[in-house]
């Protein structure tokens, strides 16, 4: 056995620095210069810029006649920005509002723009353009930041009072309150007192609006992952005990299917076999007391001015249908106060020279609440706007 002890090796000496040198830090192999770091800038933009463009290509968007952004996507802009895009143009005429123009408990062969259509004797001139769950601090929004294709064209804009029947509705009362479509409202200006949303969420808003890239995310999010970021639908549990999660080990992409989901062709919430499309009264109801907020203190109706502004200095043709409000919900000593509101707003529209609409108050059996029509509430409701001079003076009239 050889006994010759085994040499140490020497330790490597430090490398040696010149005078007035660093060591760059890190390696250099994946340090990027400033044309490397342009061309990475031009890349992503490249993708910011182009991807939700391209996207409209690759995906398909089927509609019809009577089309209206499903229930489910109601908070995709993206998608309702795509819609608009459509029909933004001069023959056509969009119907906007809340969801008496979506039509919370028709079919879409039973809204108003379908009516408006079949009064007329057109085919396809009138667009439901309406969206379920909005209101004016949230469509003015949706028109600033998501209706830019409406230039130069006939627009019908609905105007609810429902929104004016308490601080709650109108969204003026101090107590915090959740309500739909909260990253359209104003975020940081006018100020809505209810709406306590912190910093963060509300700079997100802010940023989905105004950049396409991220607007079109919540598109996929909307679409394809049930309103959820990946990551919150990765971690869905199935609300079992105790719970599993169906989603943690499953490809992110094959749930994106390049077809926009459609409304099912059998709505059981909605439709006249729906059990939810009946008179208002059916249940027992009563007559209502509402706590009207005046005008001069109302954020939904200065919204709505300011809605009217946007649409006409755009170069819209813009005409206003003042209801159908129920006034036979209304309490006897509730009615003054009502009138004195649809008062005010009529005045307004005619100091500001926009044509209006102000249907007769439908039969008590043709609404499903305070201000939905039934089917046959839009069928009569239609043919009443048709029949009016205002209307048809409007209609044959070019647009601006």
């Amino acid at each position: 056995m050889d006994n010759t002890p085994i040499a140490e090796e020497a330790p490597l000496a430090a490398p040696t620095v010149p005078a007035g040198k660093q060591i760059p830090f890190g390696v250099n192999e994946v340090r990027l210069n400033k044309r490397q770091w342009i061309a990475t800038f031009l890349m992503v933009g490249a993708v910011i810029l182009l991807t939700p463009r391209v996207w409209k290509w690759i995906e398909r968007f089927e509609t019809g006649p009577d089309y209206r952004i499903p229930y489910d996507l109601s908070k995709d802009y993206w998608l309702y920005r795509w819609r608009l895009s459509q029909i933004a143009k001069p023959e056509k005429i969009v119907v906007l509002g809340d969801s008496v123009v979506w039509g919370e408990y028709a079919l879409p062969s039973g809204t108003l723009s379908h009516f408006l259509n079949q009064s007329t004797g057109e085919t396809d001139q009138f667009s439901n353009g309406g969206l379920n769950g909005l209101f004016p601090l949230a469509e003015e929004g949706l028109i600033h930041y998501y209706s830019g294709s409406l230039r130069g064209q006939k627009v019908i804009l609905h105007c609810n009072v429902l929104w004016m029947t308490s601080p709650k509705a109108d969204l003026s009362t101090t107590k915090e309150e959740q309500f739909n479509h909260a990253r359209l409202v104003p975020q940081f200006y006018p100020r809505i007192p209810c709406y306590r949303a912190d910093a963060n969420e509300r700079l997100s808003a802010v940023i989905q609006r105004n950049v396409n890239f991220i607007s079109w995310v919540g598109h996929l999010q909307n679409a394809y992952f049930g309103q959820k970021s990946i990551l919150s639908w990765t971690l869905e549990d199935d609300g079992g005990s105790p719970p599993s999660y169906p989603n943690a080990w499953k490809n992110p992409l094959t749930q994106i299917k390049f077809k926009v989901p459609i409304a099912p062709a059998v709505d059981p919430q909605r439709g006249p076999e729906s059990p939810r499309h009946k008179p208002w009264f059916s249940d027992g109801q009563g007559t209502t007391r509402f706590e009207w907020v005046s005008l001069d203190r109302s954020l939904q109706w200065q919204a709505f001015q300011r809605v009217v502004a946007k649409l006409r200095e755009r170069g819209n043709d813009v005409l206003v249908v003042l209801g159908p409000f129920n006034e036979h919900i209304l309490a006897e000593d509730n009615r003054a106060a009502y009138q004195e509101i649809r008062t005010g707003i009529s005045d307004w529209l005619l100091r500001n020279r926009v044509a209006t609409v102000v249907p007769e108050v439908l039969p008590s059996a043709l609404y499903a609440d305070a201000s939905h029509p039934l089917t046959e509430g839009y069928r009569l409701l239609a043919k009443r706007i048709s029949e009016d001079q205002t209307f048809q003076r409007w209609l044959k009239s070019s647009s601006r």
